[in-house]
């Protein structure tokens, strides 16, 4: 009964700061603001300027733009050996119960071979290294590999190991998927021949058809940019010419 409101001073100003200092700090929290703030010879308490905070609804999560580097086009040229650029894409699909899964194709784009395919419900960074380094267990390393801005692939784990082995990166850019078309074109086959031709209960089933159909792809359908060979075929031809020339 004996209480006397005080009344408070406008919080104008206080608006005008935050507002100054969000724009200029987008990814400050409070905590950070508030310091900014004493710091900048201001007296008020962290309760009125987290007050004035929530009602500009200031603690709710902003979501920041991905900003990618710049990307510059490289165009689809005539290669003249293997390991010289592979390119690397996800796919998805979903099994019979609707759980979804990924699979992550690695082609050889001199002669359109597929290299591994990695089948899984999750497929981090880590998980694309792990598959590239088998591959080139038996294959050797790429000059270049080229790929998407996917987050698997802007990753600093694949970023540091392909700096390690002497690989560059090439991404094409953003909504440009006709510039990794090679794979793009795979992918189209390997959805018409194989995930659209049949139903899938398990990952071990669907490794299991893909591992078959992988063998097939590689040592028996023939290309109509490898002058209707196969992968291997036409390898084995290149590699006999390149003997012969020698």
């Amino acid at each position: 009964m004996y209480y006397k409101s005080q009344k408070r001073d406008n919080d104008a100003e206080l608006v005008a700061v935050l507002n100054h200092l969000v724009q200029k700090h987008p990814r400050n929290g409070f905590k950070k603001l508030y310091l900014r703030i004493r710091s900048a010879g201001y007296a008020w308490n962290h309760k009125r300027v987290y007050r004035i905070y929530k009602k500009l609804g200031l603690n709710i999560r902003r979501k920041m733009k991905k900003r990618l580097p710049m990307r510059v086009q490289t165009p689809l040229s005539e290669l003249q050996c293997q390991n010289e650029i592979w390119a690397m894409d996800f796919m998805s699909d979903t099994l019979w119960y609707g759980k979804r899964y990924r699979l992550l194709n690695i082609i050889d784009e001199f002669n359109r071979e597929l290299l591994h395919v990695k089948v899984d419900t999750s497929l981090p960074a880590r998980r694309v290294i792990e598959a590239l380094e088998q591959v080139c267990e038996y294959r050797g390393y790429p000059n270049t590999i080229r790929v998407d801005n996917g987050p698997e692939f802007i990753s600093t784990h694949l970023e540091l190991w392909c700096n390690k082995h002497n690989i560059m990166l090439d991404f094409i850019r953003p909504g440009k998927p006709t510039e990794n078309a090679r794979v793009e074109r795979f992918n189209g086959s390997m959805r018409r021949e194989l995930l659209d031709c049949h139903i899938f209960t398990s990952l071990s089933e669907v490794r299991e058809k893909v591992e078959e159909w992988m063998f097939d792809y590689n040592y028996h359908r023939p290309h109509e940019a490898l002058d209707n060979l196969s992968p291997v075929e036409f390898l084995k031809r290149h590699n006999k010419n390149q003997i012969l020339s020698a």
